[in-house]
């Protein structure tokens, strides 16, 4: 299996190399999501500590917002295509949410091509995926993939 990358260029990874303010991480090892729905909690926790410690509401409600969609689209897409969620790991370095989410599946997530005027049930949220993040990849790990995505929080 290649590497996907969105800007068609080799994968490099959301590990090693990146300097900057790091304002969480999300223990690795630790417990993983048992739904899209605690995914999200876990994201949401990680933007509030950083963001607006002590208050309910997000610095920006649609950056948040984004964040949380394309969060739960990655696991959810884990659990329904991918034989499950085999990994999930996210933190906060300087103003860009880095996720990764792992499944026991090698296929690649496919955008599948649409007839002007149809509307099918299904296939949308890879591209929305695609639109809300400013770094999208997905790496062949030795028991599936990795998709490692980096959203900008400004």
């Amino acid at each position: 299996m290649g590497i996907w990358d969105r800007r068609g260029g080799a994968a490099e990874g959301n590990g090693g190399g990146v300097s900057g303010e790091l304002a969480s991480v999300l223990v690795k090892g630790a417990p993983l999501p048992t739904s899209a729905a605690d995914a999200r909690d876990h994201i949401e926790a990680l933007l509030r500590e950083r963001f607006v410690p002590g208050n309910d509401g997000f610095r920006d409600d649609t950056v948040g917002t984004d964040a949380l969609l394309v969060t739960s689209e990655l696991v959810t897409n884990a659990s329904r295509h991918g034989g499950g969620l085999t990994d999930f790991s996210a933190r906060i370095q300087d103003d860009e949410l880095f996720l990764s989410v792992a499944d026991e599946s090698t296929e690649l997530p496919v955008v599948r091509p649409r007839t002007p005027g149809e509307y099918a049930v299904g296939g949308y949220g890879w591209p929305m995926v695609i639109r809300l993040t400013k770094s999208l990849s997905v790496v062949p790990t030795a028991t599936g993939k990795r998709i490692e995505a980096v959203i900008s929080l400004t």
